[in-house]
Order: structure tokens, then sequence, then C-alpha cells
């Protein structure tokens, strides 16, 4: 089972839908929107089941004070590190219930780690999640690691309120219609 977090094996098709439209003349329209302009879910019923899997990440920027007790664990709230990989999960979990009009999928595997980087004083998440179904898990990883990022805040901010988070962004997806993408 991938977890997906190497994202070095994966580049070919990574542009995909960017160039279609060039290629094509089609402008890409959005999906959960119908031709009157009211919002939709997606009918997925018809599309083909395939293994899916998405890669997101996040930064935390902490800075000195509050990067310090994370990293010597003694923030007055516990392990920040161990809670923010469980929210991040639990979170991935949830998604349908917090974003209107993603569908409720099953998750095979979801996986959130978070390292810390010593020159930005900052806490590095990576999530990823793999289902087997007819539509992507893309708002999954990227609700894993936003709930994960805000966690790691809500766990610091008695230290510090210039706590910043940031590039929260899909870095790889595999599987369904439009293809693989990996971020350049």
């Amino acid at each position: 089972k991938s977890s997906g977090i190497d994202l070095q094996n994966e580049a070919s098709t990574s542009q995909k839908n960017d160039s279609t439209s060039k290629i094509t003349g089609v402008a890409p329209k959005l999906s959960h929107v119908d031709k009157q302009g009211h919002a939709q879910m997606v009918d997925v019923g018809s599309k083909t089941e395939s293994s899916r899997l998405s890669v997101a990440t996040a930064k935390v920027y902490l800075g000195q004070k509050a990067f310090n007790l994370v990293k010597e664990n003694k923030i007055h709230k516990g392990d920040v590190l161990t809670v923010a990989q469980l929210a991040g999960i639990m979170a991935s979990k949830q998604t349908p219930n917090l974003i209107p009009l993603c569908h409720n999928i099953h998750i095979t595997h979801a996986e959130v780690n978070l390292e810390l980087d010593e020159k930005k004083l900052a806490v590095c998440i990576t999530g990823s999640v793999n289902s087997v179904g007819r539509t992507g898990v893309e708002m999954e990883s990227l609700t894993a690691v936003t709930v994960a990022a805000l966690t790691v805040y809500d766990m610091c901010k008695a230290v510090s309120r210039e706590i910043a988070i940031s590039d929260i962004k899909l870095v790889k997806k595999v599987g369904g219609k439009s293809g693989d993408y990996v971020a350049t």
C-alpha cells in the first residue's frame, strides 16, 4: 500500500488539466455549478471506480519560543505533533461534514506526518489519503493538513500570537479521469 508521501516517483501528466484547454480551445468549467450558475453536487454514479491518492502539504511558522517548546515537547497543552497528527487523520474522515458538496467516500488509508524545520522555525505537515472509488480524495488530504495546522496553532497560541499558517496546497493526485498531477 502506497502512502503517497514520496513525491519524486510521478511527474508524467502533471499539467494535463492546464494544457487540455489550450489544446482543444475548450474553456474549463466548474464542476459544482449547473448551467444556471447554482451550486450542485456532482453526480459520480456513472464514473468507474479506481484507486485514488492525494497528497497535500501545509506549514505552520511558530517563531523561536514556540518552536523550542514544541521541539522539547514542553507545550502546556501536551504533545503538539502527536495531537495534530491525530486531528489531521480524523479531519480527513470528516471532510463531507465540513465542506459542502463533498461526497462521503470510503477512505482506505490516511496518513499525516509533521516534521520540524529548524531553519524556518516551522512545522511542515504532509497529509496523504487513499481510497478506491468514483471521486478523488483531494479535499480529504487538504482538510487533513489544514486541521493539523490549526491544531498546532491552537496548542501553541498561548505562547505566541504571531504564528502563521501558510502554503496549504495539493502536491500530488493519482487516479481518476483527469489523470495524475504532481506539483512543480
